[in-house]
């Protein structure tokens, strides 16, 4: 009984970023160990687009500029590693947070989510740096010489993309670290 003899006190929790997990099919819900609500949310589509955007820096390097990774140089090999060691930490996180609520609420409240994401940043903005330097460099003379040169235009969305997914990995740091900071 609660106080006052007025019968017990329910104490409804919030489910945090999922509510109800699954897909909502006809009348049921089916799938129910999937939860596509995050997705919905402001660490979702972050999360997302990290994964979607690092996939696809890795697909113009691999496709259009390894052939040319000694004309590029270090700058080549800095990116392709950035951007695969990110794009598979993203996904491996995306996936366990679509999967399971309370692994989204433990890793995102933990240290290392701000940490991966701060370093990812630094990273991706550096590598964007150095491959735009290096491609201005050594591959834009040859594109001016030879018309279906197709690798610098790779290379210069490769490093635009690259500088605009570090500043995704800046944006989802701070909100990491705030709520970080609320969860202690």
């Amino acid at each position: 009984m609660g106080r006052n003899g007025a019968g017990p006190v329910i104490r409804i929790s919030s489910a945090g970023t999922h509510s109800a997990g699954g897909i909502e099919c006809c009348f049921c819900r089916c799938c129910t160990c999937i939860h596509v609500e995050f997705l919905k949310t402001m660490p979702g589509i972050l999360k997302l687009c990290e994964t979607v955007i690092s996939g696809l820096i890795q697909s113009l390097l691999i496709n259009y500029g390894l052939k040319y990774s000694t004309t590029i140089g270090s700058a080549f090999e800095g990116s392709l590693t950035t951007s695969s060691a990110c794009f598979l930490t993203s996904a491996v996180l995306l996936a366990c947070y679509i999967v399971s609520e309370k692994s989204y609420r433990l890793i995102r409240s933990s240290l290392f989510e701000m940490m991966f994401n701060a370093l990812a940043s630094f990273l991706y903005l550096s590598s964007a740096s150095y491959l735009a330097f290096s491609t201005k460099i050594f591959l834009l003379p040859e594109y001016y010489i030879r018309p279906g040169f197709d690798v610098y235009p790779a290379m210069t969305a490769a490093y635009i993309m690259s500088g605009f997914v570090g500043v995704l990995h800046g944006a989802d740091a701070y909100f990491s670290y705030t709520h970080y900071r609320t969860a202690r």
